[in-house]
């Protein structure tokens, strides 16, 4: 299985990567693979320009056509989800999603702002027409504390409980998912009556 994670926040150093690396290590751990890409990874200007020939833009559509789901994390700026991340997610084609589980994650400043997920990513999420949009992850910044130095960062018990769950889910998903027909197979099959 393969699985494309996108971090939304354009901090270098930022909690939504914080559950993004733990959730990458939850599944590595169970067998699948996670190609990460974080929206430091692209130039603005292929963003704010939308250019769909950019090579790492391009590079991202080719891992998200191959994949089997997507991990997309964000911040919470101003009761919405990162414009930043909204400006990569525009550049996706219409059917980019399709017969993909994914699994959205938000942080936010209070716990005010969890419906973000289900209010704000969700319908973009749905429009790029993913197979399936599992209930998301919000934690609140108080749930994530950074180490000091190369210590891990923690995560508060119920949050932890929380991501595991979800990441349970999602694994679940990824296998009972619907694949896409192989036409090619069609093509060559030998039919008789």
């Amino acid at each position: 299985m393969l699985v494309v994670s996108l971090g939304g926040s354009p901090a270098p150093r930022s909690r939504s990567a914080v559950l993004l690396e733990r959730a990458r290590r939850w599944l590595h751990s169970h067998g699948v693979e996670v190609v990460a890409y974080r929206i430091g990874d692209f130039a603005a200007e292929d963003l704010l320009h939308a250019r769909f020939d950019s090579p790492r833009i391009v590079d991202l559509l080719a891992q998200i056509a191959n994949a089997d789901g997507l991990l997309i994390a964000t911040p919470v700026y101003q009761a919405s989800f990162s414009g930043a991340l909204k400006c990569l997610l525009d550049l996706l084609p219409e059917r980019a999603l399709e017969h993909q589980v994914v699994l959205p994650l938000a942080t936010g400043g209070s716990p005010a702002h969890m419906l973000v997920v289900d209010y704000a990513l969700k319908p973009v999420l749905t429009a790029l027409k993913a197979q399936e949009v599992l209930h998301g992850v919000f934690a609140s910044d108080s749930q994530i504390a950074y180490g000091a130095a190369d210590a891990p960062a923690q995560l508060a018990p119920a949050l932890e409980q929380r991501l595991d769950e979800a990441l349970e889910q999602f694994h679940r998903a990824l296998a009972r998912r619907a694949r896409p027909l192989d036409l090619n197979l069609l093509a060559t099959a030998r039919w008789s009556i």
